[in-house]
């Protein structure tokens, strides 16, 4: 049992440089079993970095990740999948000329436990691991309510079904930590209030460990266990959607300085034409 006083990921004090730009710095925070944990953010505040380190696409410069409290940085690429995160991506990363059930096929290869020969020959051993993959891939598909569009090609799905798809992919990799980056990104407004609902199934159902980066603040404050709010690398903010949304070095970083967020709520002076003297 998952002893939820325990992060399930850790980062302490990461940083990493590309040249001289310092594109993460000094950032950490916990993610606890069970909840929902959002990094926001301005274009270029380093949220997807954090991803990036995590992912282990990028190396630290400093600073250490760790996740059932082992450490990440000595793990390949590759093998982060095994580990049991799975994330999604911005900029949508599926095989468009596969079916929707292919590509979910994928995210079951690390539980493949045949070799070669055995795909080659399929004796009963891989004939079952295929039934037990295809049974898991259905169930994704039913989850996500993906039925009508099991034998289609992804090239052909509109943007919000392939969003969806990217979603139920990373799904079938069995993750305990699922990385969501910018789940809600070029989706209507119907289709975000969708993806929230899958996102809190996905946490109350599923009972998987959500992380996620997101610009619409509405999904955020619909999802969110908690909040943290970057800015050039640094963390400004951590806690609940509402502290952080009105932290006042939050409300620089989005709106401008102090001076000009209260301006904001000021009526506008209103300048009368002056009145001429017949």
């Amino acid at each position: 049992m998952t002893n939820a006083t325990i992060p399930l990921l850790s980062a302490r004090n990461l940083s990493v440089r590309f040249g001289g730009l310092l594109a993460v710095n000094n950032v950490s925070f916990d993610v606890m079993p069970g909840e929902v944990f959002t990094l926001i953010g301005p274009n270029g505040a380093g949220k997807t970095t954090v991803f990036n380190l995590i992912s282990r696409l990028y190396a630290p410069t400093a600073g250490e990740i760790l996740f059932g409290g082992e450490s990440l940085t000595v793990r390949a690429p590759h093998a982060i999948a095994a580990a049991g995160i799975a994330r999604t991506f911005q900029n949508i990363e599926l095989f468009e000329h596969a079916t929707v059930l292919q590509n979910l096929l994928v995210g079951r290869h690390i539980h493949r436990q045949t070799g070669l020969w055995g795909d080659l020959f399929f004796p009963a051993r891989a004939l079952a691991a295929e039934i037990a993959a295809r049974e898991k891939v259905e169930q994704v598909i039913d989850f996500l309510h993906l039925q009508h569009h099991r034998d289609a090609l992804v090239a052909g799905l509109p943007y919000g079904v392939r969003k969806v798809v990217e979603l139920a992919r990373a799904l079938c990799t069995e993750p305990k930590l699922l990385l969501l980056d910018e789940p809600s990104s070029g989706l209507n407004v119907e289709e975000t209030d969708d993806m929230a609902f899958w996102i809190q199934d996905i946490q109350q159902e599923l009972g998987i460990t959500v992380l996620m980066v997101e610009h619409d603040m509405s999904l955020v404050a619909k999802v969110s266990t908690r909040v943290l709010a970057m800015n050039q690398g640094e963390v400004l903010a951590q806690g609940t959607t509402r502290e952080v949304q009105s932290h006042p070095a939050v409300m620089e970083a989005y709106l401008g300085s102090i001076e000009d967020v209260s301006s904001l709520h000021r009526k506008p002076r209103i300048e009368l034409p002056e009145r001429k003297v017949a």
